[in-house]
């Protein structure tokens, strides 16, 4: 199977982004928020058919783990109460998708991390969730937007969380929302640089001490790390902490959302297979078709296909590692047989 661990619900119904812009106004008014539209099943379907779904079939991918759009989470926009309204309705359209196409998508809930609030309402949405068959969540480690006010991914401030995910057995893929700092445009250099800080927290932390099966998705391949990996190296033997390959390298994974083949190249030479799954961000922050290929730029799958590796890396990057890292979805193939 060819499976993509990094797909978001870009394309949503206009009537969920409209309700979006309701909720806000209402919480500015303080007024209550509005309800939630209907929306039915064959507009979702439209949605989805004319993009992610068609897109998945003509690249060659089988199926995508799917959350809400990342850069509409914004936890940042409101109180804790808008940002909970705003992760159910979100994650359960979600569900929705999932339930409309159970062999196309796997779900991946959104968090409430209002920049206020402790964990308890994300570690009572992730159980909702995956009491709903969501594989995985999205943890944002800079729910302020682009300020970097919250403590580091290994301050105890997170630990009832990452209980909870070893409780559960998910994932989370480390994954900001937009930005609101003018100086860091949102996927430009927001998300890149949250990547690279969030692996320089871990890597400075001993965080996998206490939370051996703890595993985390560093999106964009890793964002700078792959390319600075004898700096980190190099800081990691500074800091008299183990070699990367066992102190942090056993629970870190990066995706191949890296578009361009030069990039994707260097991300297999420097990163081990087992640590890579593949990854488009398909219909996400780069949409265009690249000019001195004439495949568009999301098309990630053609840039693994071209790795001078062995076949069984390869297997490991499309299928193996993500079942690996999302056992709860390698149980839902197995029990379709696959």
């Amino acid at each position: 199977m060819i499976i993509d661990c990094h797909g978001h619900y870009t394309t949503a119904p206009a009537a969920h982004d409209d309700w979006r812009q309701a909720q806000k106004a209402a919480f500015a008014a303080g007024r209550p928020f509005p309800a939630y539209p209907a929306i039915s099943d064959d507009e979702i379907r439209d949605t989805l058919e004319a993009n992610q779904i068609r897109l998945i079939r003509e690249r060659g991918a089988d199926m995508t783990i799917f959350s809400p759009r990342a850069s509409a989470m914004a936890p940042h926009v409101g109180d804790a109460s808008v940002a909970t309204t705003w992760a159910q309705v979100n994650n359960d359209l979600i569900a929705r998708c999932v339930a409309l196409y159970p062999d196309i998508f796997a779900g991946v809930c959104m968090l409430p991390q209002s920049p206020e609030a402790d964990m308890r309402g994300s570690i009572e949405e992730l159980r909702r969730c995956v009491g709903m068959g969501f594989v995985g969540c999205n943890l944002n480690p800079d729910p302020g937007g682009g300020h970097f006010r919250h403590p580091p991914l290994t301050d105890r401030f997170w630990y009832p969380f990452y209980e909870a995910m070893c409780d559960l057995d998910v994932p989370a893929m480390i994954h900001v929302s937009g930005s609101c700092n003018a100086a860091m445009h949102a996927t430009g250099a927001y998300y890149i640089a949250a990547d690279t800080i969030a692996f320089m927290q871990l890597l400075e932390g001993d965080l996998f001490a206490d939370f051996p099966t703890l595993r985390f998705i560093i999106p964009h391949g890793g964002g700078a790390v792959p390319y600075h990996w004898g700096r980190y190296r190099g800081l990691a033997d500074m800091l008299k902490k183990p070699s990367l390959d066992t102190h942090v390298m056993n629970n870190i994974f990066f995706d191949t959302c890296v578009y361009h083949q030069p990039g994707v190249d260097l991300l297999a030479d420097v990163i081990d297979s087992k640590n890579i799954l593949f990854g488009s961000e398909m219909v996400g922050a780069v949409r265009g078709i690249d000019p001195t290929t004439g495949h568009y730029f999301d098309d990630t799958k053609r840039y693994v296909d071209a790795l001078d590796i062995p076949e069984a890396e390869k297997h490991a990057i499309f299928e193996g590692n993500a079942r690996r890292v999302f056992p709860r979805l390698d149980a839902q193939l197995r029990k379709r047989g696959l």
